[in-house]
């Protein structure tokens, strides 16, 4: 008997969870339990040691609620994933925000979930996320795709200074476009000038309603001229 259970455990997708309500934890560690295909490492609230004990639990899938995803350091995601080649992450009770979701992805997560997701949902995610692909909703996936084929484009981008001066920038703001121009997300951008993520957020709406932009890529795209590119 003890060898058919050791078989079995190995044979499971070993999942983590890091979820900040303990009845939702409990729940969600229930609801895997009954799936035979899962096996349920350890389910805690994060903390300074939920990295350690996610590494040592040796699992295959971390997920992470919304409160806890917040909480994380920049490099948790990053650095839990390098310990362990193949390891994955998935994000559940998430907003649909195009620039929370493109911060998950560059932290490499395989599985983004909203807030409305049902529990087969759920488990769909975990099981397509184990079998080598990803999950996300579908307008964000598009956003995604906008934001890669811009990215080239973007990324070498240059401020017209002069345009800058003549539109009445500072040079703060003109610090910012730049990062915008290169994909930074505003998370991104607080920790390179070393401000906090809400006053990068106003300085962005700020720049926004001085350029008349629709969004922060039209801002971009209104300061901004593009390096052409060199020849094949």
């Amino acid at each position: 008997m003890t060898a058919l259970s050791d078989t079995h455990a190995t044979r499971a997708t070993r999942l983590f969870l890091v979820i900040e309500n303990r009845m939702l934890r409990e729940a969600m560690a229930a609801i895997f339990h009954k799936q035979s295909e899962f096996s349920v490492t350890g389910a805690v609230p994060y903390g300074p040691n939920a990295q350690e004990q996610a590494a040592a639990s040796r699992c295959d899938i971390l997920l992470a609620d919304r409160a806890s995803a917040a909480a994380f350091p920049d490099n948790f995601l990053r650095e839990l994933l390098r310990l362990s080649e193949g390891r994955k992450a998935i994000l559940f009770g998430m907003e649909d925000d195009p620039e929370i979701f493109l911060q998950a992805v560059r932290s490499g997560v395989s599985g983004y979930l909203l807030g409305d997701a049902s529990a087969e949902e759920m488990i769909a995610a975990v099981r397509r996320v184990a079998a080598g692909e990803a999950v996300c909703p579908p307008r964000l996936c598009s956003h995604l795709f906008q934001f890669v084929s811009r990215a080239p484009r973007e990324g070498s981008s240059i401020l017209n200074q002069r345009l800058c001066v003549q539109l009445g920038l500072t040079a703060r703001q003109q610090q910012l476009l730049a990062l915008l121009a290169q994909g930074f997300t505003n998370k991104e951008i607080a920790a390179n000038l070393r401000l906090s993520e809400f006053t990068v957020k106003n300085h962005v709406h700020r720049i926004m309603r001085q350029l008349n932009a629709q969004s922060r890529y039209a801002a971009v795209q209104t300061v901004c001229t593009h390096n052409p590119s060199p020849p094949l």
